[in-house]
């Protein structure tokens, strides 16, 4: 065997193994999500149940409505919030990554500041509260802390510089096209992979995010996904411990807890799994073009 094939024997087992240990945890969650809760006490989790059960779905099924309207809370805001930050963000690293520009290292030192500074949660409320009143509105989902973050704008920069020549924009310069034009005719087009990326890092920002609801938000319809799961958890404890009207009444209350937790986290991630396989070629790109120093 050559020393080619040797290596790519070995890089195959490893990268194997890794794989194995990276989807092992999800299968274990979808698996106990589907098994009895007593079987969750007593015997852990397995990959092999004995006993299955759906009752941790017919909990959520009684959830449905308020489920749904979550989804749809969190879809919009990750695909507004997503939008604006590619658009904002492709912007503002575009004049970065122009030579010509004058102001391009002034500009630059501005964004470089925001990753080593910022003003604090306490001001940050203040700010949005009393002079934006965003609280308990969608654009307390979208605008704090996730809009637009100065990595993202040096990935999208050294993107345009170390990929598109200084020649590109010559050429359309000399075509007549305008700073407004090359940018959005020929660069941001150029730019698929850099572009997926930065929409890839905000989309799962958003789609994570719960601190904002959490400081902003007190009207539940505003909740996301990730919000209302949280909710859902918090009942289910206040119904377990026995604080509740039915404990009061000498009632049995039997929750699937454990199983629940699985599906609710099983539910949280499952569009982000449905994804990412179609953006991970323009994800591997945009990040390692992006990263090199230009």
């Amino acid at each position: 065997m050559g020393d080619e094939k040797r290596f790519r024997l070995i890089a195959t087992l490893i990268l194997l193994v890794i794989s194995i240990v990276a989807i092992f945890p999800m299968v274990l969650l979808i698996v106990a999500s589907f098994t009895d809760e007593n079987e969750l006490i007593t015997r852990g989790y397995q990959l092999f149940p004995k006993k299955l059960s759906l009752e941790a779905y017919r909990y959520m099924e009684k959830q449905a409505y308020t489920i749904v309207r979550a989804y749809l809370v969190t879809i919009g805001t990750t695909v507004v919030g997503t939008v604006a930050s590619v658009l904002l963000t492709t912007s503002i690293a575009y004049p970065m990554a122009r030579k010509t520009f004058r102001y391009r290292n002034v500009l630059s030192f501005f964004v470089y500041f925001t990753m080593l500074f910022n003003g604090g949660l306490v001001p940050q409320y203040i700010m949005w509260t009393t002079i934006f009143h965003i609280k308990d509105t969608y654009a307390a989902l979208v605008l704090p802390n996730l809009l637009m973050t100065a990595f993202n704008i040096f990935l999208v920069r050294n993107y345009f510089t170390n990929s598109l020549p200084d020649a590109l924009y010559e050429a359309a310069q000399l075509d007549g096209a305008s700073e407004l034009g090359i940018f959005a005719r020929i660069v941001f087009p150029l730019a698929t992979p850099v572009v997926a990326t930065v929409g890839l890092f905000s989309g799962l920002a958003y789609w994570n995010s719960w601190t904002n609801a959490l400081y902003y938000v007190q009207d539940p319809k505003y909740f996301g996904i990730q919000n209302l799961l949280m909710r859902i958890m918090k009942n289910i404890e206040y119904l377990r411990s026995g604080a509740s009207e039915m404990a009061a009444e000498g009632q049995t209350v039997t929750l699937p807890g454990n199983a629940i937790r699985m599906a609710l986290a099983f539910i949280g991630i499952l569009p982000i799994i449905v994804i990412y396989p179609m953006l991970q070629k323009y994800f591997i790109k945009g990040v390692v073009v992006g990263a090199v120093k230009g």
